[in-house]
């Protein structure tokens, strides 16, 4: 029995539910917390974070669970899983050391900043045969599972074109975001994640043929190798369908509401689009076009920012066991290493 396989079973001998450490307490991590510890499929054993504020904060969800001073005390412990939600550059490492010691993940987007990172996540977690989840939250809309089943039933006939847009009014407040070293990138990475991840998703990862895109810093042209982090971003996807896929993201961008959020797709017989509400970061309405005429498919209210969290729980307790549907995360981030490069090829 290898190493891993000993430490699994060990820790299946104990009765009750998986235990949990959760790597991470600011705002996004709390509230991923929340949504896990409700759910009431895991234990909430350990907490970390460098904030002694977030780590009290955290304690308020789950009194009964310790705090430790650090990555390596949190992997010292006997855990089933640990969710991650830190700074970019650390989901990778983090991430595989926690497969490693045969603990199943549940991290923050991006898993990597490159393609080559997050395959070396993937390749960790086959290897310890470890669950594996990234928090691609929009697909756990009411609206975008709706979407999905639509297009691919052929309700809307052949699919030539799509346009997901993000648009954040505020941008991120934490100064690691602006570091390319340690997010990878800017509005693209943070933001454009979420849109590749739905087009592809949605349409069934079809190969990329070509990638047109560019990337702009307070208006003027960002090359991703100045080491400056984009505001806006742009690209336009050819798949080997024909499709033509078009994603705009940004931060900060006037556009007179909160955020501009939507994932539409046209096809031969109708169109299906998933669109925010004034403004709103989380109330979405989902529509059917045919011609001029359309049929709401769902609208508010809605509660599913934790959903992807608590799916993720409930398949650790259910089994943890490696699910090959991760490997579709290496897919999203080609895509994204491929509207990086192009921009570089792109005149400033």
């Amino acid at each position: 029995m290898n190493e891993i396989a000993a430490f699994k079973d060990h820790k299946r001998t104990h009765a009750g539910l998986p235990r949990v450490g959760f790597l991470g307490v600011g705002w996004i991590g709390r509230q991923r917390m929340q949504a896990i510890l409700e759910g009431g499929m895991v234990e909430a054993v350990a907490i970390c974070d460098p904030s002694p504020e977030m780590a009290r904060e955290a304690l308020k969800l789950a009194p009964e669970a310790s705090t430790v001073p650090s990555f390596d005390s949190l992997l010292n412990l006997s855990l089933d899983g640990v969710v991650i939600a830190t700074p970019s550059a650390l989901h990778a490492q983090q991430s595989i050391q926690a497969l490693q010691r045969g603990m199943a993940v549940f991290c923050q987007k991006p898993l990597g900043r490159t393609k080559c990172e997050v395959e070396a996540v993937v390749a960790a977690a086959r290897r310890a045969d470890r669950l594996l989840g990234v928090d691609l939250s929009y697909r756990h809309t009411a609206g975008m599972p709706l979407i999905r089943d639509l297009v691919r039933s052929d309700a809307i006939g052949r699919v030539f074109a799509a346009d997901l847009t993000f648009h954040n009014a505020y941008g991120p407040d934490k100064a690691w975001f602006y570091d390319k070293t340690l997010s990878g990138g800017g509005c693209l990475i943070d933001l454009g994640t979420h849109l590749v991840d739905l087009a592809l998703w949605t349409l069934g990862y079809p190969p990329v043929d070509t990638v047109v895109s560019k990337l702009l810093r307070e208006g003027r042209p960002a090359h991703p190798e100045s080491g400056d982090v984009e505001d806006f971003a742009t690209a336009v996807i050819t798949l080997s369908t024909g499709t033509v896929v078009r994603l705009i993201c940004s931060w900060r961008l006037q556009a007179g509401r909160d955020a501009v959020i939507s994932a539409s797709f046209y096809g031969t017989k109708g169109g299906l689009t998933l669109h925010n509400v004034g403004g709103s970061f989380y109330d979405f309405v989902a529509e059917h076009y045919r011609g001029t005429q359309t049929a709401v498919l769902c609208s508010p209210p809605d509660i599913w920012a934790g959903r992807g969290a608590v799916g993720w729980a409930k398949r650790l307790a259910a089994n943890g066991a490696y699910d090959s549907e991760c490997e579709e995360l290496i897919e999203v981030s080609a895509v994204l290493d491929r509207i990086y490069l192009s921009a570089c090829d792109q005149p400033p």
